[in-house]
């Protein structure tokens, strides 16, 4: 795949920030939607979405320098090399989730109302996002002699050349096939605020869980036979779980 689109002068656009900013419009565009629907304050969409991905975006590096911080004991250099590239999904949807509650906690908004409206719009802009990643060749997968396989040839991420599990793709039809089951149980199940969010907690984690098996990207870092995804994927998957409980015992989430 080509991640080059095209330069002008020292700049390059690349394949993987569109998508991203597809990604990102889209799911504003969406939660705005929803918001208007739901009668809930539209106003506070904009700066909901500034916190989320100022927070999502810090949560995702920092996981990541943890991922590589022996590598980094041992040459500091690789700090400065990092700031620009690296990034764990799960820190993201962690430091997301902790910006967008504390937003919601200074405006005085119903956290769990506006949660629920943005965890759909989360897994669509994922689904763009993993786009993004197939065109770069980051977040490859492993080796394989399957008919269901990808080569990459100009790829500054994946091995090129070799048949690779598209792990990429795969999560990206999840991430989509996430938007629209949320969507559904939004709309037909939910019964009490705080549903639509446990939902996406325990169907993200465990899609990622079983992707993770056929990622070929070490560096990510390991938690005894575990990938770090695989690892918080599991607390997150708890979690989402005792959340949806609470939630269907009639309780106030507590978000």
């Amino acid at each position: 795949m080509y991640n080059d689109l095209f330069s002008i002068g020292p700049l390059s656009f690349h394949t993987y920030g569109l998508m991203t900013a597809i990604g990102i419009f889209s799911a504003y565009f969406w939660v705005e939607n929803q918001a208007k629907k739901r009668k809930l304050n539209e106003d506070s969409i904009l700066g909901l979405l500034i916190s989320c991905l100022v927070a999502g975006y810090a949560g995702s590096k920092l996981l990541y320098l943890l991922t590589i911080l022996p590598q980094i004991l041992k040459d500091p250099s690789l700090l400065a090399d990092s700031l620009s590239t690296g990034w764990v999904v799960f820190g993201g949807i962690l430091g997301g989730l902790f910006g967008g509650w504390l937003y919601c906690r200074v405006k005085g908004l119903p956290a769990g109302d506006y949660f629920d409206i943005s965890m759909p719009a989360v897994a669509l802009a994922q689904g763009f996002g993993r786009l993004g990643c197939f065109f770069a060749g980051c977040c490859y997968g492993v080796e394989t002699d399957s008919a269901f396989s990808i080569m990459f040839s100009h790829s500054e991420f994946a091995p090129n050349h070799v048949r690779l599990v598209p792990t990429q793709l795969i999560s990206s039809g999840g991430d989509f096939l996430l938007f629209a089951i949320l969507v559904w149980y939004d709309y037909k199940r939910k019964k009490h605020s705080g549903e639509t969010t446990a939902m996406y907690l325990i169907l993200y984690s465990a899609g990622r869980f079983l992707v993770e098996f056929w990622r070929g990207d070490l560096i990510r870092g390991a938690v005894g036979p575990l990938s770090t995804s695989q690892f918080i994927g599991l607390l997150a998957l708890v979690a989402g779980v005792l959340l949806l409980a609470w939630m269907k015992r009639g309780r106030k989430a507590a978000i």
